[in-house]
């Protein structure tokens, strides 16, 4: 049986993407669906706007209802994106064979000619954005749910992240990339920017990608990719749960300021419990603090001074007091710890950037034993 998933590439298409069409059709030999179109193209009822359930920067997401009655969410791709191969290989490389409750789960995919698709489950609550943030906002999600979003994704860049080997940077952790089932139970999506991350190295050097109010400084600034960019945006996300907010936006407090830079000035004026949203009537103070505070560590300028995301699921699911006197300014802020140099041009100097690396200032937590 052969895998024809992947058609041939066009002469003009870089070298290492016809080398990693290669791999990933030797790896993936048979381990998801081949659709044809014209599947495709009667699950979604030709793929008829009533049934688009969303929109990203390579394409669009229908739903559709397979032969046999499944729903599925059928991911296409622009042919006027230039990075659209370039993602749909990558995606499909990343996740293929890659199985967590907190994962979006691949089915299948269609490439031929121009045309790219990518199939997965069905979700029905869509993204958090949509169930959560500003006018897109569809549901009030009462803390159990917000909880339960933010510790099922910090498990599911865990797994990614520490499970794994080579290890998944996804490089795009935000609101519209986590996916909601029917119970709220989220799920990480689109891995079309994701990275692979052998254990043998310290970081990567790479252009950088992403979306922006979510980027870590050294990623952002420095090109400099670890898994604690991860780490990150993650942190961000909480703040966005907790607060109902998105941190895109630039207006909090009265103020033009960006959401992470709001939650830092309340922390120090011992104000969090002002950043909840308003939607929420009743919550334990608490946790929710709790909760707020593990995201200003996941987002400390440093990245060896944030936790790992096994730690962050620890932090979130049980009752710990904090060590913040580890707890240094957001990345927003400062954007090598200790480090003397300044940053000039929207880029970091050589010597900042190993500040990010070389330095060591570590991560700890003082459990509270249980009463």
């Amino acid at each position: 049986m052969v895998f024809r998933c992947f058609g041939s590439s066009s002469v003009d298409r870089r070298r290492n993407t016809v080398q990693a069409q290669q791999e990933v059709s030797e790896n993936l030999l048979g381990s998801v669906k081949n659709f044809s179109y014209d599947e495709l193209r009667k699950a979604t009822n030709d793929f008829n706007f009533s049934n688009k359930i969303g929109r990203g920067g390579f394409g669009i997401v229908y739903k559709g209802i397979l032969k046999n009655g499944m729903p599925v969410a059928v991911k296409v791709l622009s042919s006027e994106s230039k990075q659209g191969s370039k993602e749909f290989l990558t995606e499909i490389n990343t996740i293929a064979n890659v199985k967590h409750p907190n994962l979006v789960e691949l089915i299948g995919c269609y490439n031929q000619g121009m045309r790219r698709m990518l199939v997965y489950e069905y979700l029905e609550n869509n993204s958090l954005d949509h169930a959560l943030l500003g006018s897109k906002r569809t549901t009030n999600l009462e803390w159990g749910k917000r909880s339960a979003i933010c510790i099922g994704t910090a498990k599911g860049l865990a797994y990614l992240h520490e499970e794994l080997d080579p290890s998944i940077v996804h490089r795009d952790i935000k609101a519209s990339n986590i996916l909601l089932d029917k119970d709220f139970i989220p799920k990480i999506g689109d891995f079309g920017l994701a990275k692979l991350f052998p254990d043998t190295i310290t970081h990567i050097s790479t252009k950088v990608a992403g979306t922006t109010g979510y980027l870590a400084p050294e990623y952002m600034f420095g090109g400099q990719l670890t898994r604690k960019a991860d780490v990150y945006s993650f942190g961000i996300l909480i703040l966005e749960v907790v607060s109902g907010r998105s941190n895109t936006r630039s207006n909090w407090g009265g103020l033009e300021k960006l959401l992470l830079e709001w939650a830092w000035e309340l922390y120090e004026e011992e104000r969090l419990i002002e950043l909840v949203d308003n939607e929420m009537e009743d919550f334990p103070k608490n946790e929710v603090i709790r909760y707020m505070k593990v995201a200003l560590f996941c987002t400390q300028a440093a990245a060896n001074r944030r936790p790992l995301m096994s730690q962050v699921v620890e932090m979130l699911s049980r009752k710990i007091r904090l060590n913040e006197k580890e707890l240094t300014a957001p990345g927003y802020f400062q954007y090598a710890g200790e480090s003397s140099q300044s940053h000039k041009n929207g880029k970091l100097s050589d010597e900042t950037s190993t500040s990010y690396q070389m330095s060591s200032a570590p991560f700890s937590i003082t459990q509270v034993s249980p009463r």
